[in-house]
């Protein structure tokens, strides 16, 4: 169905321009044999994409598709241009700023206005104009609205609000990073936390192929089992690698959970890939249990670092800006697509259902359970924040940083990179 609105769209402007060039030639019958002609070529979805770009009736249409099919029964009687009922809107020449004044764009309470609370649906419009003393139906209001140029439409994500005067030069500052570490052959993963969801019997959305009237059945309302709980899927995507590892708790999603997840993932997959790397980098979201400003994030990362001897480097996207990051578009939407329409009913259904992800370009995906409870809220001193051995970048250290394994005696200067 989008697919047959997104043609339409595109194709509603030039059905349009040949109509308004034809229509004053033609009389009633070559108009129809026109807007028939239009929808056959057009295929599926023609008739609706037609009666939209120029308001000949589906029912004018279809007769024209039929007198196609069978031109012997085409006669030479037309009628005299002219004829007919005239138009509501030329023996009611108020209908039309009526119907404009209630359907234009208004703010929000202005007590003028009757419908800028409720949706603008043809039977409202309908309703309101037969209280002005117009008698007028649904049908015939939405005939008008397309004279007027008036078409529904859904909201369109342009506006981006206020944004950091630096967004773009982080940008360009992980990008110059991460360009510098894999020319190092150095692991460079971009981790976040993928949306909680229900385990049981619960509506996933979108749909999957299934026999026809047998769909699968899943509670109607989404209240959590409390013996199953919540899935918490950490993410962690290598970007030179195009693999992903992926550890579904069970728990609390807190910092000490995300850097785990990290070190399961350096354990069963990035220690074997690259067995020869001194350094690794982090991107993350600026906020969340990886967020910059999280003590507890920072001190795992520290614990991780001793365990592995890694100088970790971290770049945190700036703030409203995690649908760049890239795991989100080269794993999590594609996990998402693998499991849609399929009720995710137990934890070994999810592991097994993110695993099987793969793409056309050769993504491969590792997942584990996590069965351990992360307590929330830890506090971290100030006294076990100094104790961090950080090297913060110059520029903006708040999202930029590297902390070095506390045995480490490489000297900062001679680190990987260059702050």
């Amino acid at each position: 169905m989008w697919r047959v609105e997104h043609a339409c769209m595109n194709n509603e402007n030039e059905i349009r321009a040949r109509f308004l060039a034809l229509k004053d030639h033609l009389d009633e019958r070559d108009l129809r044999l026109f807007a028939a002609s239009e929808a056959r070529a057009f295929g599926f979805g023609g008739i609706r994409c037609v009666h939209r770009a120029t308001g000949i009736a589906r029912s004018t249409i279809g007769r024209g598709l039929a007198d196609l099919d069978n031109p012997e029964l085409l006669n030479g009687v037309v009628r005299r241009g002219g004829a007919g009922r005239p138009a509501i809107s030329k023996t009611c020449p108020t209908l039309l700023d009526d119907l404009r004044r209630l359907a234009e764009p208004a703010t929000m309470g202005d007590p003028m206005r009757p419908l800028v609370w409720v949706s603008k649906s043809q039977e409202k419009l309908a309703a309101a104009l037969v209280q002005r003393g117009h008698q007028i139906s649904s049908s015939t209001v939405a005939k008008l609205l397309l004279e007027l140029g008036y078409r529904r439409q859904v909201n369109q994500k342009t506006r981006e609000g206020s944004s950091h005067p630096d967004r773009d030069a982080q940008f360009e500052y992980i990008n110059h990073q991460a360009l510098q570490f894999q020319s190092y052959r150095q692991p460079v993963i971009s981790v976040d936390t993928k949306k909680k969801e229900l385990i049981g019997d619960f509506k996933n959305g979108g749909s999957d192929y299934r026999p026809t009237g047998r769909p699968d059945e899943v509670r109607t309302h989404d209240f959590i089992d409390k013996e199953l709980g919540k899935a918490v899927p950490y993410g962690i995507y290598d970007v030179s690698a195009n693999a992903g590892w992926v550890t579904v708790g069970i728990d609390h999603d807190t910092a000490e959970f995300a850097v785990n997840s990290i070190r399961c993932w350096w354990r069963n997959m990035g220690h074997e890939r690259y067995p020869t790397s001194t350094s690794l980098m982090i991107t993350a979201d600026g906020g969340g249990s990886n967020g910059y400003r999280v003590r507890l994030w920072k001190r795992e990362l520290q614990t991780l670092a001793d365990e592995t001897n890694l100088s970790i480097t971290v770049c945190h996207y700036p703030p409203g800006t995690s649908k760049w990051n890239k795991i989100e578009h080269r794993l999590f939407c594609h996990i998402t697509q693998n499991w849609r329409g399929k009720p995710l009913e137990s934890r070994l259904a999810i592991v097994e259902l993110i695993a099987a992800t793969t793409t056309r370009t050769g993504l491969t995906v590792r997942c584990e359970l996590d069965p351990k409870s992360y307590e929330k809220a830890i506090k971290v001193t100030d006294q076990e924040l100094n104790q961090i051995n950080i090297d913060q970048h110059a520029f903006h250290p708040e999202w930029n940083y590297t902390i070095h394994p506390r045995t480490c005696e490489t000297a900062p200067d001679e680190a990987l990179i260059v702050m």
